[in-house]
């Protein structure tokens, strides 16, 4: 059974006297910025020149430095930039500050499981990640709050490491929640097997053949997006606060039937759980990482023509029409994605 961690078991005063920089103020930069320097620690944010993002970081009240800047000022060096951008920003603008007796932390574990980034043997090496979108690591943190967190240490130079790491995230508020033990390596592959063969990848095409199934059989497109996936939402909350069984309790006799008879028709089990294995098979042995790694280094050609394929799709215009009518029309929580 997975170790956990509780306010009780960390200690902010591992974080005195020592200096956070923060690598990247998207997603999890602001959140992770904003909450330290609310927990009484001394931050600042590292940004590439021209970032958009410096004068939010600035308006909220954080010192802005250059990554180089950074990453010599800080004793904890938390890079919180994208996985595909890290390693060259280590190389360049990180590694040469990285000097005996500091940490150098992360959210995901990607670079350190496949290599792209291999600290020195001096530098404590610790993940602190949070199991949450960063607009929500900073909203339940102000709410008194916190988000569930994962911690790991990969290479403990000073003997401190994990004390310094769960100091961290009850700085971030994830102590509050509760803090699971893991390992770079279980984290990376967990995550990216659990993105790509259900919460993305899964999910999306899902959906996306359910809202063609019926709008193919002559349904209105708005029906079909109501029933497929604007009401995802809605029975991921009920599992999310009280598993399948109180999913089930909640929703209609009829619907738990059709779950029973239709789900395994839809993804017979045996064979979905071997193409399940396959997915799981190229991400333990790197195919999958060299795959993205090479996608990024060839101007992302498949990736963005998806991504322009996926906007121009029915379901995708149908929804963004139907949502501007919606109460949550124009949620602005959604997380920005510049760093």
């Amino acid at each position: 059974m997975a170790k956990m961690y509780y306010e009780k078991d960390c200690d902010l005063n591992y974080l005195n006297g020592k200096k956070i920089a923060i690598i990247g103020y998207g997603s999890q930069g602001h959140a992770h910025a904003l909450n330290l320097k609310d927990s009484g620690c001394e931050v600042c944010v590292g940004l590439r020149p021209g970032s958009k993002s410096a004068a939010a970081a600035q308006a909220a009240g954080l010192t802005v430095k250059t990554v180089p800047e950074a990453a010599q000022w800080g004793d904890i060096v938390m890079m919180l930039i994208n996985d595909e951008a890290q390693a060259e920003v280590y190389k360049k603008d990180i590694a040469p500050y990285m000097t005996e007796g500091k940490a150098l932390a992360f959210a995901h574990g990607f670079n350190i499981r496949y290599q792209q980034i291999v600290p020195p043997a001096g530098v404590d090496v610790f993940m602190a990640a949070p199991k949450g979108p960063g607009h929500t690591v900073r909203s339940q943190y102000v709410a008194g709050k916190g988000v569930p967190c994962l911690v790991a240490v990969e290479q403990d130079a000073t003997g401190k490491a994990y004390q310094i790491a769960l100091a961290y995230i009850a700085g971030i508020g994830g102590a509050r929640a509760g803090v699971m033990e893991t390992t770079f390596h279980d984290e990376t592959e967990t995550d990216l097997f659990g993105e790509q063969a259900v919460l993305c990848g899964g999910v999306v095409d899902l959906m996306r053949c359910g809202f063609e199934t019926l709008v193919e059989a002559g349904y209105e497109p708005e029906n079909a997006y109501f029933e497929c996936i604007h009401e995802m939402k809605l029975i991921i909350d009920l599992i999310n606060k009280g598993g399948v069984a109180a999913m089930n309790y909640s929703i209609s006799d009829t619907a738990e039937y059709g779950e029973y008879v239709s789900g395994p028709r839809v993804l017979p089990y045996e064979e979905t759980k071997k193409n399940m294995k396959a997915v799981l098979s190229d991400i333990q042995d790197g195919t999958f990482a060299g795959k993205w790694i090479a996608e990024n280094k060839n101007g992302r050609t498949f990736f963005n023509s998806k991504r322009a394929q996926l906007k121009k799709h029915q379901m995708e215009i149908v929804g963004a029409e139907l949502r501007k009518n919606m109460i949550w029309g124009g949620d602005s929580d959604l997380d920005s994605a510049s760093n």
